[in-house]
């Protein structure tokens, strides 16, 4: 098997908080969530589109390695501290994508 992706999608409330929210996100929440999953990377993006939307990307290097890093002890502690941080002022979804096919160019 390929490589997995574990993707959030969070949506801001109040696009205000835009700038905050960049800058806990870069500077905490994905340093901290990249070492506790141990994903071979990380990544975010702001969508273009929807402007308060912003996604967050964790390379796997199989489903398995995603499945058993993202367990209920080491989500819940992230989601927890998610939380403490944004309450109910930023919603959240979460994914993961099995890697189907890859070409590099």
């Amino acid at each position: 098997m390929g490589k997995a992706l574990f993707v959030v999608r969070a949506v801001l409330q109040d696009a205000d908080e835009r700038d905050a929210f960049d800058q806990w996100y870069r500077e905490e929440h994905l340093p901290d969530a990249v070492r506790a999953f141990q994903a071979q990377r990380g990544w975010r993006a702001w969508s273009r589109s929807e402007p308060s939307v912003h996604y967050a990307f964790y390379e796997f290097e199989s489903l398995e390695r995603l499945q058993a890093a993202t367990g209920p002890n080491v989500l819940n502690a992230l989601i927890a501290d998610f939380d403490r941080a944004w309450g109910e002022r930023v919603s959240r979804t979460r994914e993961v994508i099995e890697v189907a096919g890859e070409l590099n160019g």
